[in-house]
Parts: structure tokens; C-alpha cells; sequence
């Protein structure tokens, strides 16, 4: 038996082997072409990226063509450089680094020397690329803004680098590729597939023709269209009323989740990052360390959320059947909840209810409603965990799931926060009782504001906010028409509905209602926090408005939050009445408000994070009695502690 199993183990061994060689080599013509690639040459054929419109079908992105000088630094051939680099304005220094970087990603492989020529920088050395061997033209689509607002929705393209191209086997040197943005969301739907053709070379290093007649060829496809949930119109509105201010406006549509518009500011025109001028302008807005106009602070930027969080604090309350809608609190300026421990009140004091409570934006009601919501409990740690729970049932103090690469969790503290922050040592609600006007250990970002604000729109409910409308050809994720509801019953908000719809009839936002519209809204101050020179110093306050409207069947959800920008009602307020009628109406009735907030520069309260000159502080009239050192030192050393910006 062992004589007669080795040979054949031998022979069906051989068998196996002969039978692979045969197919590899007379049946699959595709191994063949591979291992023929020194005498093929290998050319793609760039498709367009789909084009992006807003909701209602407004063109947003385009393209336009571009050029890219390729490279073959093995086909290279005594090129004259002076020439070369004359006709295309580059230096000696910058040929000879273009091609040792060519060589070392590949000798034989084409690479991408100069990207980006526009129409006239190609017709010039078109005349002339055939005395330049070893370089040849390849064409591709760059992004057309139609629009000069919306860098941050749309993000930018981008050329691959190598630790990209290691990873993803479809892209190759001097591929573009979205970054941030829906162009990074929905790259693979926008960029389409590269055709690829194959040619055949002979000894000369000469094309002759097809590869196989083309048997191996792809064309290109184009890449899908897409139409996105974002409204133009309030888009741009909402960037031009933010200019020469910080912060970041988010609108959501309650009954879908689609936002409508997402500002942050400072922004940029998306434009400046197309073209051979990319990486400068990148470069300049990348080092812009104080102002950050690439960070989207409407989806990063966590705050203190102020009072705009009493809503949460109310509703829990409620929820735990630690009062009701008639329960009553004293307020006396504010109130003292520890022996020496007194928080103040703006609401004017007295005797007052939910409702009441609500549109006077009282401090001492809700820390009230705290203390008994998290005293209903023996255990502080259990009962921290019950309140934390409901607040994350509203999609806070997580990921939201949105289709936009990046983003925040804020944070909603929870027991294990406070075993941290306490070691070896007990707390009660008295411990932790700013959290009951949104200060404290809270933090939001602004689209979880303006989240929370169309949850309570829709007395419950929300749905995942997203900005992708309509795919041609494909269905959206349904996990942005999956419907979340929250720990709190329905009947529990039609008290709170009334008393923010009392916020612009009686109380805080009284003098920003716009006739014809019932709109429900909530002021709020987030204290503002930072370390300079080692020291806790408190800077302006940040202004917080949000608000959803018509009060009943609500169309749209919006939160304003503009840094150091003061009340509420001051500046964050203002914007987002006009947002919400710029939005429901098409126009501005209102126009000294918009006048108003149009002319409001808030530069000259940066100034200490810039750390400006004495002669610039004068000019924009700060009175802060600081010295140039000093300014200098914040702007390096500054530490953000409860508002991050």
C-alpha cells in the first residue's frame, strides 16, 4: 500500500500543477496581459464626478477639465530641462525633485509631475510635449463651484497619497479622491470608474496599436448625480449673517431629519482649493490657528449647552413625576442650595410655574426640578445614570450617526463620569447642580442642539439628521428613515411646547417675533471659561438661541450658537428668527433686525485670542486692560476648560 500511495500523491501532484499551468497560460488571456506589462502600456480614462444640487434642484458643483503632466521615468531621453521647465514655470530644482519623487514610487510606472494645468497652461505645451519623451497629458474632471459658500457641506478633491494607494488597489498616483464632506461621504457614488486601455509597444518603446483589439479595455462611468437636503437659499443667508462672527448655525426639517443648513464661521470659498493654487491657499487656511476656518464647528465645536438644556432638565422632571406643569418654585434672584452656595437669577423672581419658568428662563425653577430628580433615589450614582439615560434618548452625548465624516460626541455625564471626577468620596445633586442649567459637565455640539430642538418639535420622535436627499439611481441608508423615540411620554410636551412658544409672546425673545409666525424658542448664555498665564479667566459669554416653527406642524429646527457673542437674545436670537422666516417665507420682513445683525462685527472680542497689537485694539475699541505680552501669550497658551472651541 505505501509503494503504491507515494507515486500517486506524485502523479496527481503533477497532474494538478500541468492542468493550472495550461489554464493560466492557454485559457486565462488576463495573466498573460500581466505578465506582459513591459511591453503594454496602460492608459485610463477619467470619468466626471456626479454633480451635486441642493433639494430643490439648484446646481451646486459642476466640473470643469484639467491636465496633468504624467510621468515614465524610464522613457525619459535627454530632455532639454531649461526648455521644459520655462514653458511651464517651474524652477531647475523643482523638475529634478519632481522626478526623483516619480522614481522612487515607481521607474516604470506613470506618475503625476505637474497636476492640475488649466486650458491655456495645456494648449502651451501641447505644441511642444511631443520633443519631451518620456511625459504625456492625462485629462481629468476637477470640481466647478457654481456657489461661493458651502465649503464645509461639500468638502474638496484631493490627490491620493501613497499610504492610501497601498490600501486601496483601485487608485493609482495622481488619482483625486473627496476630502471631507459629502465628497468623502459619498465618494464611491461621485467619482464613478476609470476606463482603462491597454496598448502595445514594440522594441522601440513605440505604441503600434491596441492591446488584443481592445478585448481588455473598460470604459469610464461617470459618477452618480446627487441631490442633497441642504437649502441653498438659508445656506448662504446663514453664512452671510455670520460673517466677521464665530460659531455655527444648524437647521434640521423635524419630520425627516434633513439638514437644511449647516454654517460654520469663519468660512471660505470653496472655489480657492481648485487648481495649481490648492495647496497655498489649504496651506494658508490650515495655519490659521485663531480663526480655524477649516474646523466645522457646527458638527465639532462642543459647548455648554446654557439654558437651552432647562428644556431637557423640565422634561425629565416631568418624566420621573418629580413635579408637574402646576408645580411651583420660589425664585429670590436665585436661590442657595448649600450653606454659602447661592446661584443667581435674572428672571426677575417670585412665585413661579412650569410655564412661567420656561419663557423667564429661571434658573432657580430647574435646579429645583434637578434636585428632586436626581433626590428621588437613594443611590446619587443610580439616579445620575436615570437622568443621563433620558437625556440620551434625545441622540446626545453620542455619535448621531450622520453621513458626514466627521463630528463630536458632546458629552452627557453619567455615574462613572463623577467616580472619576470624585474619588474616594460621595456627591449629591447639590454637587453637580449646574448641570440643570446646562453648565457643569454638559456639553453639546450645535447640531445636537438643533436635534434636540426638532425632537421636541415632534413631541418625541426624531429621525437620524443626514444631508443626502436623493441618489440617482439608488435609495438612501434607511437607517436615516428609521425613527428614534425618546424615554419621554408625548403628553409631557405640549406644556413645554407652551411655555417656548411664550418665550416670543412674554418672555426672553420678545422683541425678535416675526409677525405671522408661531415660532417656540429658548435664549440661552453659556458661561465661557479659558486658562491664560495659568490663571481661569472668565471671557465674554457665548450667545445660544434655538427655536423650531410654525408651532404646530414645525418645519424647520435650528440652533445658533455664536462665540463670545453675549445673550442670547442678542445676537444668536436675531439670527434665527431670520433664518426661520428667510426660510418659511423666502424673504425678510424684518429688515433693520437683518440690517442690524448684517453690520454686527465681533472681531475686536477675538482680539485676545489673536493676540493683536495695542495700536489694532485701540482702532477696534477694546477695552479689555490687558498688555500686548499678554495677548500674545493667550493666544498661545490658551486652554479651553468648559467651552471648547
Amino acid at each position: 500500500m505505501r509503494k503504491v500511495l507515494l507515486p500517486a500523491l506524485i502523479i496527481i501532484g503533477a497532474s494538478l500543477l500541468i492542468i493550472r499551468v495550461f489554464y493560466l497560460q492557454i485559457i486565462d488571456d488576463s495573466f498573460k496581459l500581466k505578465s506582459e506589462n513591459n511591453a503594454i502600456k496602460i492608459k485610463y480614462d477619467y470619468p466626471e464626478r456626479g454633480y451635486i444640487y441642493d433639494r430643490n434642484g439648484v446646481l451646486l458643483v459642476a466640473n470643469q477639465p484639467s491636465y496633468d503632466i504624467m510621468v515614465i521615468p524610464r522613457e525619459l531621453n535627454k530632455t532639454d530641462t531649461l526648455e521644459f521647465c520655462k514653458l511651464l514655470n517651474i524652477t531647475k530644482e523643482d523638475f529634478i525633485k519632481k522626478i526623483e519623487k516619480a522614481k522612487v514610487y515607481s521607474p516604470r510606472l506613470p506618475s503625476v509631475f505637474l497636476a492640475q494645468l488649466n486650458k491655456n497652461e495645456f494648449a502651451a505645451f501641447q505644441e511642444k510635449i511631443r520633443k519631451f519623451e518620456g511625459f504625456y497629458f492625462q485629462k481629468r474632471a476637477l470640481r466647478d463651484y457654481e456657489v461661493d459658500f458651502g465649503a464645509n457641506v461639500f468638502g474638496s478633491i484631493v490627490e491620493v497619497n501613497e499610504g492610501l494607494i497601498e490600501k486601496n488597489p483601485y487608485y493609482k498616483s495622481g488619482d483625486l479622491i473627496g476630502k471631507q464632506g459629502v465628497e468623502e461621504s459619498y465618494e464611491k457614488i461621485l467619482r464613478g470608474v476609470k476606463g482603462v486601455k491597454y496598448f502595445q509597444k514594440d522594441k522601440f518603446n513605440r505604441e503600434i496599436g491596441s492591446y488584443k483589439e481592445g478585448k481588455f479595455d473598460t470604459i469610464a462611468v461617470q459618477g452618480e448625480d446627487i441631490n442633497l437636503t441642504i437649502d441653498a437659499e438659508i445656506q448662504k443667508y446663514g453664512e452671510q449673517l455670520m460673517v466677521n462672527k464665530r460659531g455655527g448655525i444648524v437647521a434640521i426639517e423635524p419630520k425627516t431629519g434633513e439638514i437644511l443648513a449647516l454654517v460654520t464661521a469663519p468660512s471660505y470659498d470653496p472655489g480657492i482649493l481648485v487648481g495649481r493654487q490648492r495647496s497655498k491657499n489649504y496651506t494658508k487656511l490650515y495655519h490659521d490657528s485663531i480663526a480655524k476656518p477649516l474646523y466645522d464647528r457646527g458638527l465639532l465645536a462642543e459647548y455648554p449647552p446654557g439654558s437651552p438644556f432647562k428644556i431637557m432638565t423640565g422634561l425629565v422632571g416631568l418624566q420621573e413625576g418629580v413635579m408637574d406643569e402646576e408645580t411651583t418654585f420660589v425664585c429670590s434672584h436665585g436661590f442657595y442650595y448649600a450653606p454659602g452656595r447661592f446661584q443667581k437669577c435674572h428672571c426677575g423672581g417670585g412665585v413661579l410655574n412650569l410655564h412661567v419658568g420656561i419663557y423667564k428662563s429661571c434658573n432657580a425653577y430647574f435646579s429645583n426640578v434637578y434636585l428632586r430628580t436626581i433626590g428621588k433615589y437613594k443611590k446619587t450614582p443610580y439616579a445620575v445614570d436615570v437622568w443621563s439615560n433620558h437625556i440620551k434618548s434625545f441622540g446626545l452625548g453620542q455619535f448621531m450617526g450622520y453621513d458626514l465624516p466627521t463630528g463630536r460626541k458632546g458629552k452627557i455625564p453619567t455615574s462613572k463620569t463623577y467616580k472619576r471626577m470624585y474619588p474616594g468620596w460621595g456627591y449629591s445633586g447639590k454637587t453637580i447642580i449646574s448641570n440643570a442649567i446646562g453648565q457643569g459637565e454638559v456639553l453639546m455640539t450645535p447640531i445636537q442642539l438643533a436635534n434636540m430642538m426638532a425632537t421636541v418639535a415632534n413631541e418625541g420622535y426624531y429621525y437620524t439628521p443626514h444631508i443626502i436627499k436623493k441618489i440617482k439611481g439608488e435609495k438612501i441608508d434607511t437607517k436615516f428613515t428609521t425613527k428614534h423615540v425618546t424615554t419621554i411620554d408625548k403628553k409631557y410636551f405640549p406644556p413645554m411646547i407652551s411655555g417656548l412658544f411664550d418665550v416670543y409672546n412674554r418672555g426672553t425673545a420678545y422683541g425678535l417675533r416675526v409677525e405671522g409666525i408661531d415660532i417656540c424658542g429658548k435664549t440661552g448664555t453659556a458661561e465661557n471659561f479659558a486658562k491664560i498665564d495659568g490663571k481661569r479667566v472668565q471671557l465674554k459669554d457665548h450667545s445660544i438661541f434655538v427655536a423650531f416653527a410654525p408651532k404646530d406642524n414645525p418645519k424647520i429646527a435650528i440652533a445658533v450658537l455664536v462665540e463670545n457673542g453675549g445673550y442670547g437674545a442678542t445676537i444668536a436670537g436675531p439670527i434665527a428668527s431670520l433664518m426661520i422666516e428667510k426660510y418659511l417665507r423666502k424673504k425678510i420682513t424684518r429688515t433693520d433686525l437683518e440690517t442690524r445683525v448684517l453690520n454686527i462685527s465681533l472681531q475686536s472680542r477675538y482680539a485676545l485670542l489673536g493676540g493683536l497689537s495695542e495700536e489694532v485694539k485701540k482702532e477696534l475699541r477694546i477695552k479689555d486692560s490687558i498688555t500686548q505680552s499678554k495677548a500674545k501669550a493667550a493666544a498661545k497658551k490658551i486652554d479651553t476648560t468648559k467651552a471648547k472651541t
